[in-house]
């Protein structure tokens, strides 16, 4: 974080276990993103209930870049689990830890525009040596073996099918391989990437 967290007590007199609960959580945060620029939470029992006991309600808010910002305020249910002040802490981090994460997927630098996968067209294929090759939209030739194409699909295969690729660079000693073949109609296949 690049501010101090802010921790309030309303209401309620400071715990040392709390305080400590709250700052071990947050430190959970700072590591889940590095990206929070503040945190401020507050605990408070806003009812005294004397026949139930009090309920705990944690509020907790975090800035982020952009003055996104997200926010927690876990107000106690029925089941009277939030008479316990770390219960009500630990589900109010829980909570903003879901928070954050959905945050970091939407944020996390994801490409915005989905790639297509690789098509092209079988050009080789020897059934009694279980490989082939296919010509790709992106002018490369690449091998393939029977255990990459999905399913059953192998022996179905012609010269002239086809196909979608996925290209396996790593464990090739003689170039580019195709990890994964899938074949698709004509009618799904473009020429041009």
């Amino acid at each position: 974080m690049h501010t101090d967290p802010q921790i309030a007590f309303v209401d309620i007199d400071p715990d040392v276990r709390i305080e400590r609960r709250i700052r071990e959580r947050l430190t959970r945060l700072d590591r889940l993103s590095d990206k929070l620029i503040s945190c401020s939470v507050k605990i408070r029992a806003p009812h005294q209930r004397h026949q139930k006991g009090t309920r705990y309600i944690v509020d907790i808010a975090a800035e982020l870049p952009d003055g996104g910002r997200l926010s927690v305020g876990r107000s106690p249910g029925d089941d009277g689990a939030h008479q316990d002040p770390l219960v009500a802490v630990r589900d109010a981090f829980d909570a903003m830890e879901r928070q954050l994460k959905r945050w970091k997927e939407q944020h996390g630098g994801r490409p915005t525009v989905l790639e297509h996968p690789l098509q092209g067209r079988i050009t080789r294929i020897e059934p009694g040596k279980d490989f082939g090759e296919i010509a790709t939209t992106d002018g490369r030739n690449i091998y393939f073996h029977r255990n990459a194409v999905l399913g059953d699909g192998f022996d179905a295969l012609l010269p002239g099918d086809t196909v979608e690729l996925t290209v396996d660079q790593r464990d090739a000693d003689k170039g580019p391989h195709a990890s994964m073949v899938r074949p698709i109609t004509r009618a799904a296949f473009t020429d041009k990437p």
